[in-house]
């Protein structure tokens, strides 16, 4: 096994190794999404005027199941696989920008997956607007050579054209939902009507040819809907839609309780993670409760929750009631990477810095941006930090022991100290915090997805669950882009849960 980013810094990816195969598998030409341009910005609005004028979502998906019932799909929307006791299958998160860092992961996706009965993609299909033309290079050519079927649950990004190319591609080539009346002026809906972003026209033209890349049937896959469960072995996998805004809506809310009964063990997969970055974001449903609520229950027996969005890994071991419960977050499939350095301190839930595990490392994450910063601003010298200086300072700053000491001839100078306040490490509040650069909030939003590389280290990643009667084991694998972690993925986390 070749070492992880826990091991070396060559296991992170850095030190000018060989650059990686994967750029044979891209097309002759990528898209490069620029969240900068304000076309971009334009197209990408819906997100925007459902937090102003109200958020429709919860209407649309209930028009999309709808649709599908009456198409026959099951009315638990239950997924029955005949597999066996002993099986395995893939998750993977926030993958379709169709450029380097998304190629950077198939490799060793590959390699992992085999043997595997089925993946999950967990949220964000396509970027920036999910539109159907764009599943041909950031769907179907990057996953044509994984032999099993791919299900998937969708992002705030396919939601961007009412979701109609997601249902047209998971599910069965749904048609496109009738018109609704037009709201009435002047009200807020009419605002919104006024200015949502829908598909252009003659969108999807290309959608038939793409779907020859993975035409084999044991590729397969139909969903009954943008919420599903998946029975296979002695698990249920329930999939769950939360929308532009993160929520649930009432109908799929009384589907998740209903689905969440039982004596099978069971693994949550969500497009919003309900721990991350230190804190706890339960996910509220229309109507009340949350749907960490619904997972806490002992009697829904839920062992895991695995949530995309956010594009890095994290884990957050939780106890409830004398058990366990894995909180993941599992978004490092291809999109820009979001800062770890910014975490602070773990402390949630009874989960502590000792328990807590994310990729990439905090010190990696810190010398990751200080060279997209300094790229951006032309001042390398000043803001590039080496990934042994970043290692030092967040051990520093956050008062802990980094999970790979830096060497012993790494100097924290106040040079150094100035960039990681500048680049927000930890969030530690300070005197020099009011000049700290925008990482987190504002620089992910608009100045990270701009700023992505397209040089290794990618900081990717994905997992490979393997079921057993009595346990699942979750790992969690690394991309960086480079050759030596295609041919053999490190494992940047290992975990066993038990199954009750």
């Amino acid at each position: 096994m070749s070492d992880s980013s826990r091991d070396t810094a060559a296991g992170a990816g850095w030190g000018g190794a060989e650059h990686g195969a994967y750029r044979q598998l891209m097309p002759s030409r990528s898209e490069k999404i620029s969240w900068l341009d304000p076309r971009m910005l334009w197209a990408a609005r819906n997100g925007v005027l459902a937090s102003w004028f109200g958020d429709p979502t919860g209407r649309t998906r209930g028009r999309w199941v709808a649709q599908r019932a009456a198409a026959g799909a099951p009315a638990d929307k239950v997924i029955r696989r005949d597999t066996p006791e002993r099986f395995s299958f893939m998750v993977i998160g926030d993958t379709g920008e169709g450029d380097d860092p998304q190629y950077s992961v198939v490799p060793g996706f590959l390699k992992v997956s085999r043997g595997t009965d089925f993946a999950v993609l967990a949220s964000d299909v396509i970027y920036p607007v999910g539109s159907a033309d764009d599943y041909g290079p950031k769907f179907f050519r990057p996953y044509q050579d994984y032999r099993a079927p791919i299900y998937a649950i969708p992002g705030n990004h396919d939601w961007y054209e009412d979701l109609g190319a997601f249902m047209r591609v998971f599910c069965d080539d749904a048609p496109p939902l009738a018109p609704e009346p037009a709201p009435r002026p002047p009200s807020r809906a009419w605002l919104r009507s006024l200015l949502w972003h829908r598909p252009r026209t003659g969108d999807g033209r290309r959608l038939d040819e793409a779907r020859a890349l993975r035409a084999a049937p044991a590729q397969q896959a139909v969903q009954p809907g943008p919420y599903w469960a998946i029975d296979a072995g002695p698990v249920r996998v329930i999939g769950i839609d939360t929308g532009l805004l993160g929520t649930v809506d009432a109908e799929q809310g009384a589907w998740l309780r209903e689905v969440a009964r039982g004596p099978r063990a069971k693994i949550l997969v969500t497009g919003s993670p309900l721990y991350v970055d230190g804190e706890h974001h339960p996910c509220a449903i229309e109507g009340g409760g949350t749907v960490d609520d619904i997972v806490r229950d002992p009697a829904h027996r839920f062992v895991a929750a695995i949530g995309g969005d956010i594009h890095n890994y994290q884990r957050y071991p939780v106890e409830v009631d004398g058990r366990t419960i894995q909180y993941v977050v599992s978004g490092g499939g291809g999109a820009f990477t979001h800062a770890t350095h910014t975490i602070p301190r773990v402390s949630v839930a009874g989960v502590t810095e000792r328990d807590f595990r994310c990729y990439p490392l905090r010190g990696d994450s810190l010398a990751f941006y200080s060279r997209l910063y300094g790229r951006r601003l032309r001042l390398r010298r000043f803001f590039t930090l080496t990934e042994d200086e970043a290692t030092a300072v967040v051990a520093e700053r956050l008062g802990i022991t980094p999970a790979r000491a830096p060497h012993p001839s790494a100097r924290v100078t106040r040079r150094v100290r100035l960039v990681a306040t500048l680049l927000g490490t930890g969030r530690r509040p300070d005197r020099a915090a009011r000049f700290r650069l925008p990482v987190r909030k504002i620089y992910t939003q608009l100045f990270s997805p701009s700023s992505a590389t397209y040089s290794p280290p990618f900081f990717k990643s994905f997992l490979r669950l393997d079921v057993s009667p009595d346990a699942v084991r979750l790992r969690c694998f690394a991309a960086t882009g480079n050759r030596a972690q295609e041919i053999d993925p490190p494992v940047e986390d290992d975990v066993i849960i038990p199954l009750p």
